[in-house]
């Protein structure tokens, strides 16, 4: 994403899995894992997207963690249609934010998630997985992906630590979908007018957002 971008990896799942962390200048408000979009289709964690969400949470004090999927990149293994890629965001998760052997609400700091479509979807249920035994404080999907598969609901005391963002437009995952998915949770999701799957000349715009809803008091 910079120059001072440290790439690395780590012992995954499968094996190897391609880390890329940027850290604020200051104290680290936490670690902020950042999902990349459908590896089948050009997904990496150097999407312009995910980037954006990782210079956001940069802006706002958190360090970013970036990371490849199974056989994306640097990253071992093959895709596994999101069985095996949320094995891999735990990984990360693990790694990089440890639980404390023996104290399951103890760790290294503060946690967030984020991911974008695929990623996004990825990261619902990394939620619904972690959301019981540790905080997470903040959690934003953006374009999320609810059609192929479906994504993990968003339980009621987290929605307001939650950002969900779409674009009206979006003619990868429809809008309509997105809000069948979120209307049975009353889920708010924020519009972009216009905004199509990757927000193209609208990155400042959803950067914007990100860092207004991080600004926010942890919930």
């Amino acid at each position: 994403m910079n120059s001072h971008t440290r790439k690395s990896s780590i012992e995954g799942p499968a094996g190897a899995l391609e880390i890329a962390l940027d850290a604020p200048a200051g104290i680290s408000r936490g670690m902020a894992i950042i999902a990349h979009p459908h590896p089948l289709f050009g997904g990496t964690m150097d999407n312009k997207v995910v980037q954006t969400l990782a210079r956001a949470f940069l802006h706002c004090g958190w360090t970013a963690v970036r990371f490849n999927f199974r056989g994306v990149g640097g990253s071992a293994g093959s895709h596994d249609e999101g069985r095996g890629e949320l094995d891999d965001l735990l990984a990360v998760v693990q790694h990089v934010s440890p639980v404390a052997e023996g104290d399951a609400g103890a760790s290294a700091g503060a946690l967030a998630l984020a991911g974008f479509s695929f990623g996004a979807f990825v990261t619902t249920h990394a939620f619904a997985r972690l959301n019981p035994v540790r905080p997470v404080e903040k959690l934003v999907l953006v374009g999320t992906s609810v059609s192929r598969a479906p994504a993990a609901p968003i339980d009621a005391a987290a929605h307001l630590k939650t950002l969900v963002v779409h674009g009206e437009q979006d003619d990868t995952v429809l809008l309509p979908a997105v809000l069948d998915w979120a209307r049975p949770q009353a889920l708010p999701v924020t519009v972009v007018p216009g905004g199509g799957h990757f927000f193209h000349g609208q990155l400042p715009l959803l950067k914007n957002l990100v860092i207004r809803h991080l600004s926010s008091p942890p919930i």
